[in-house]
């Protein structure tokens, strides 16, 4: 992958972002707790596309795995990210993906329809990480699929919904400048 100096400085920001917001977190009675991960996620993908959004996320999980405090709860290490929350964390990489992909393909729309595809790309994306998340989960832990479901997922549910209609009103505003900077292939 060959990178322009604005699209590693690009990354590297969206990358920092991410690291300065996915700790803030509110523990839950569960061992998920929630935090703004996933809403620097989508962002992400939507704002530097397919490619560089899962960079970005790629790099984050990375500065995490080797100890520095940016998982949620200002955790790290390998441990988290092979750990009960582990797929969570790695199914971010299909969330920035899938968010950039599907709204790719629809950037060239007007009105409501590039606001479905940046919605759809988010909620298929969302749909990934939770099926990724939560099979890892019951595979960890040995849960059934609905107490998994109450515990992982349907918590969850409202404050990614908020997320996500952050992530439309945000990216309006971001997109121009960000489109200057980084070529989507």
């Amino acid at each position: 992958m060959k990178l322009t100096v604005k699209e590693m400085a690009l990354t590297g920001v969206m990358t920092a972002l991410l690291a300065v917001l996915a700790p803030l977190a509110v523990p839950l009675s569960t061992e998920v707790p929630i935090s703004l991960a996933t809403l620097v996620v989508m962002l992400n993908g939507a704002l530097l596309g397919k490619r560089l959004g899962t960079l970005s996320v790629l790099i984050y999980i990375i500065l995490g795995m080797i100890g520095i405090p940016v998982f949620a709860g200002y955790s790290a290490g390998a441990g988290i990210v092979f750990g009960m929350t582990g797929g969570y964390i790695l199914g971010y990489l299909p969330l920035a993906y899938l968010t950039g992909w599907i709204y790719e393909m629809g950037r060239a729309e007007k009105g409501m329809k590039h606001y479905a595809c940046l919605t759809a790309g988010m909620l298929v994306g969302n749909v990934v990480l939770y099926l990724f998340g939560t099979i890892w989960f019951m595979q960890y832990t040995g849960m059934e699929l609905m107490p998994s479901l109450a515990a992982c997922v349907l918590p969850f549910l409202p404050g990614d919904f908020l997320k996500m209609a952050v992530v439309c009103v945000l990216v309006p505003r971001l997109e121009n400048a960000v489109m200057r900077t980084v070529k989507y292939a």
